[in-house]
């Protein structure tokens, strides 16, 4: 499979305090996203800022183009 080829990711099981939650879910509404975008762009924000490379989170580029630290 090539990098920038599209992939589902399945995360199942994830249980988080109610105020994480919260803060995820008004977090992603002030972003304009889906609670799903906002969890993944975050964590490609943190692989970006360990010094993983990877083409992009949805598309190839797309989180420069987020303004995302790298």
């Amino acid at each position: 499979m090539a990098p920038t080829e599209l992939t589902p990711l399945t995360l199942r099981g994830g249980r988080v305090t109610a105020g994480l939650r919260d803060a995820i879910f008004d977090e992603a509404n002030r972003a304009g996203m889906s609670v799903n975008e906002f969890v993944l762009t975050a964590a490609a924000e943190r692989l970006a800022q360990r010094g993983i490379k990877f083409a992009g989170v949805f598309e190839p580029g797309d989180l420069d183009q987020m303004g995302a630290a790298r």
